[in-house]
């Protein structure tokens, strides 16, 4: 575990970093190459935006094309879309909704598949946490139930280490069906090959709208929501925990996430874990935000990158062909009872970086 001493001197090494990019950045809007402060250039273009305004679609890339699964309406109602973007002709296409059309599920791929786990039907409440799982296939652009989760569960991340998916944390309705909602770290790996679920080793940090990735083997859970499951009401935390499947183990915390903030996107590329955008809640402000941020596993250190160009949360984030592509999500921070119409975007960027 860092020390007091060792996070104060990351702290201040990580404002200097801010600073030094912060002076060197163009002002939103600015097209073109821009310089890196350690050299090189970066630049961000746009895609075809995404063929609707809509936040809570989450990203897959699959056989070099982009799968958004998901979505959250008003009221917290919804609709269950999936859509696929084909950089090769820079086109959306519509392919078949989910068969319960949830918001907030955990997802992985596994041999081509896309999995689905759990999610919400309603509003951002542990009442509305489903336990539904399913296996949709592009080929056949069909959707298969699969057996339940060992209990309902939203907003917990999933990920897929050595033929299981793991999905951890997130939030269910309270023991005993008391009304109300229950943040947890439960982590229960889920076999495509038996259909079958096991009970592993609980995450230490109970939490719900987190970033995840892996890397080497090892899942990394990222930042996230304490307390509830709706920004306004609950803490967000920046603390990174790592898991190790093969031994059923928790480290010590890692070095903390730079941005407080919980709802973003996350994307793994070449052993680094991006983490874009998201939303910070409080008692006395919100915001959603353009961080964007990698985290290197085998360093355990964190690198600010050029941000967004426009701060938004639950947007669809990839990697495709060495490029970082952000799709859809919304404008403005939420309070967990659906989106501000006037503030979902269709906007698709794309980070062209030197990346390592």
């Amino acid at each position: 575990m860092l020390s007091v001493t060792q996070r104060v001197l990351a702290v201040t090494a990580m404002a200097a970093m801010i600073l030094v990019l912060a002076a060197s950045l163009p002002a939103q809007g600015q097209q073109g190459p821009q310089p890196l402060p350690g050299g090189g250039t970066y630049q961000w273009t746009k895609a075809a935006p995404i063929p609707i305004k809509m936040e809570e679609l989450y990203g897959l890339a699959l056989d070099g094309k982009m799968y958004v699964v998901g979505g959250l309406g008003p009221a917290g109602v919804p609709p269950g879309f999936m859509y696929v973007y084909d950089p090769a002709t820079d086109t959306w296409t519509k392919k078949k909704d989910m068969p319960r059309p949830v918001h907030h599920q955990a997802q992985a791929i596994y041999k081509g598949k896309i999995y689905t786990f759990g999610g919400c039907t309603q509003q951002l409440v542990g009442d509305a946490a489903v336990d539904n799982s399913w296996v949709y296939d592009p080929a056949a652009d069909t959707w298969t139930a699969l057996k339940p989760m060992p209990g309902r569960r939203c907003s917990a991340k999933g990920a897929e280490v050595n033929g299981k998916i793991y999905v951890i944390g997130g939030f269910g309705p309270m023991e005993n069906g008391k009304p109300g909602t229950r943040v947890n770290g439960v982590n229960q790996a889920y076999d495509p090959e038996t259909n079958t679920w096991e009970e592993r080793s609980p995450m230490p940090t109970a939490r719900n709208h987190a970033f995840s990735g892996v890397v080497n083997g090892k899942i990394y859970i990222i930042g996230g929501r304490l307390g509830s499951g709706s920004a306004g009401s609950a803490s967000p935390t920046d603390v990174v925990e790592e898991y190790d499947p093969a031994k059923d183990l928790w480290s010590d915390v890692k070095a903390p996430m730079p941005t407080l903030r919980s709802g973003g996107g996350d994307a793994t590329y070449n052993g680094r874990i991006y983490v874009a955008g998201g939303e910070y809640g409080g008692r006395q402000f919100s915001a959603a935000y353009r961080a964007l941020e990698v985290y290197d596993p085998a360093s355990n250190m964190w690198t600010i990158l050029p941000p967004m160009p426009v701060a938004k949360h639950g947007q669809g984030t990839v990697f495709l062909g060495g490029r970082l592509h952000l799709a859809g999500g919304v404008l403005t921070p939420g309070n967990g009872f659906g989106p501000d119409s006037n503030s979902g975007t269709a906007q698709h960027d794309v980070l062209e970086y030197p990346f390592p």
